[in-house]
């Protein structure tokens, strides 16, 4: 695996191997030195059965791969809990955009948000991060164009949001079929 990036965007379609590339990243920075440190900041939200069982199958499988990294809950305020868990010797991972952006833009409320401030404050915590952190995101757009108003408006929001992430990180990794491909390396 390549060193670890100051900041590094993974993104791909469901299944393609996105969260294990980063957990595989943070296992890698906690076993380089024992001063390391690494915090997931989940955002995905257990509105329903099937969501709750998928966050705890996700727990469950993370503990095993990644012993010793801590979990926060932040569906929302993205860039504030980035600043907070960001240190020198702390690696933040983040899982996942989509779900963030999802709570944005459709919140359980019925009252959606304006994705643009939360998203360049999102960039800004990026690159002012005392450690590294590894953003994970799904790619959505490389399908046909989907049918109704509110979905086509997320996948263009999602395609904004993808854009000004891999701006801001010095590293893009496309994932397929559990395979990495760089989009962007760092100078």
């Amino acid at each position: 695996m390549a060193e670890i990036a100051r900041s590094e965007f993974i993104l791909g379609g469901q299944r393609s191997g996105k969260s294990r590339r980063a957990e595989r990243l943070a296992r890698q920075w906690l076993d380089a030195s024992p001063q390391h440190r690494a915090v997931m900041v989940a955002t995905g939200q257990a509105w329903d059965d099937e969501m709750r069982e998928r966050i705890a199958r996700h727990q469950r499988d993370r503990a095993e791969r990644v012993p010793g990294m801590a979990t926060v809950e932040e569906p929302l305020a993205l860039a504030e809990a980035l600043r907070e868990h960001s240190a020198p010797h702390t690696l933040v991972m983040v899982d996942c955009l989509t779900l963030w952006l999802t709570n944005l833009l459709m919140p359980a409320d019925g009252v959606a948000a304006d994705a643009t401030a939360p998203t360049q404050a999102l960039c800004r915590a990026i690159q002012s991060a005392a450690g590294p952190v590894v953003l994970v995101g799904n790619e959505i757009g490389m399908g046909v164009i989907p049918m109704g108003r509110e979905t086509r408006a997320f996948v263009d929001a999602l395609g904004g949001l993808n854009q000004a992430v891999a701006a801001a990180c010095q590293r893009v990794t496309l994932m397929a079929a559990g395979l990495p491909l760089t989009l962007k390396e760092p100078e």
